[in-house]
């Protein structure tokens, strides 16, 4: 194998080790955190707009904690994928989209530091969901308990899902976990319309993960992670993620036309150009990991897009039925 080629100017760099705050606070990857803020406004909005009043104490809470567990799953995945060898075996990792933080690699964090920072930062994540559910309903307990496995099984030994080609499904499920949780923590009962607004958006975060990891395929197949282009190849998996996207849309599209959501939420279909311009270009350099850049950002911009001009449809539009 190839060696590992050498850490590129933005990687972290052990001198980081001297701010060890700042250090635990870019090891949870935060650029990426968005997509769970988007994922709970997706949910808060469908609460607003189909007639909940929300209470502003609960969102709060709600956005706080999944953010910390979001990043808290993101931290484990990266001790997982080291303890694996996935990321010291990606030679070909496009920084920061994929190859993991490099925070182990790179010296900056120990094993052992990256784990206990991983289940530090969940630990506050279980009395915030225990109270949530004490003021909404036990159903968000459920919930919770399947938003957090989904999140440690998806690299962690017995399971790691995302090595069994099943991390797509694996993510679009959490994020969308993370859509119903925030509803229910303002409904207070399970609905089916946060299933309505929110799978369109949780397919196009799985698709964020499905683009990524065309540049690691070499390595997640070096260290036995199978993932569905580890499988496909990339000239296979090319076309599954298509579908993806595809039917991300078509769902929206689907919801709105069954009058289950807002007509203006169809102005969401909007991130379609940017999904668009990454799918093109997929297309195009599927086994060029160097050339991948442009479309890894432009999924992870249509997916944040996606998101924000639903939450704001969602909130503020007339919902069919006399809803907001």
């Amino acid at each position: 194998m190839a060696s590992a080629p050498p850490a590129s100017p933005a990687e972290p760099r052990v001198v980081l080790r001297t701010r060890p705050v700042l250090a635990a606070f870019l090891a949870t990857r935060p650029a990426f955190l968005g997509v769970t803020l988007c994922a709970c406004l997706v949910g808060l909005a469908t609460a607003h707009g189909s007639g909940v009043i929300v209470d502003s104490t609960r969102a709060a809470l709600t956005i706080a904690f999944a953010l910390f567990a979001h990043a808290g799953i993101n931290v484990l995945n990266d001790y997982y994928d080291a303890r694996s060898g996935a990321d010291a075996a990606n030679t070909e990792r496009v920084f920061p989209f994929t190859g993991g933080s490099r925070f182990i690699q790179n010296g900056v964090l120990s094993e052992a530091e990256t784990a206990r920072l991983g289940w530090g930062l969940l630990l506050p994540v279980v009395p915030a969901g225990l109270w949530l559910a004490a003021q909404s309903g036990i159903g968000l307990v459920a919930l919770g308990v399947a938003g957090l496995f989904l999140g440690w099984a998806y690299t962690a030994p017995p399971l790691a899902l995302v090595s069994r080609g099943l991390g797509e499904i694996a993510v679009a499920a959490g994020w969308l976990i993370v859509v119903a949780g925030s509803d229910f923590v303002q409904r207070g009962a399970w609905s089916f319309l946060p299933v309505a607004a929110g799978l369109s958006y949780a397919l196009l975060v799985a698709a964020i993960l499905f683009f990524n990891e065309f540049p690691d395929h070499r390595g997640d197949a070096a260290a036995g992670k199978r993932t569905l282009v580890v499988r496909f190849g990339p000239d296979g998996a090319k076309w599954s993620c298509v579908g993806l996207v595809v039917g991300a849309y078509a769902w929206l599209m689907l919801m709105v036309g069954r009058e289950l959501l807002p007509h203006a939420a169809a102005a969401a279909a909007f991130s379609l150009i940017l999904s668009f311009r990454a799918l093109r270009h997929l297309l195009a350099h599927a086994a060029e990991p160097a050339a991948l850049a442009p479309a890894l950002k432009l999924t992870i911009a249509a997916a944040h897009l996606h998101g924000l001009i639903l939450a704001a449809t969602l909130a503020f539009a007339r919902w069919p039925g006399g809803g907001a």
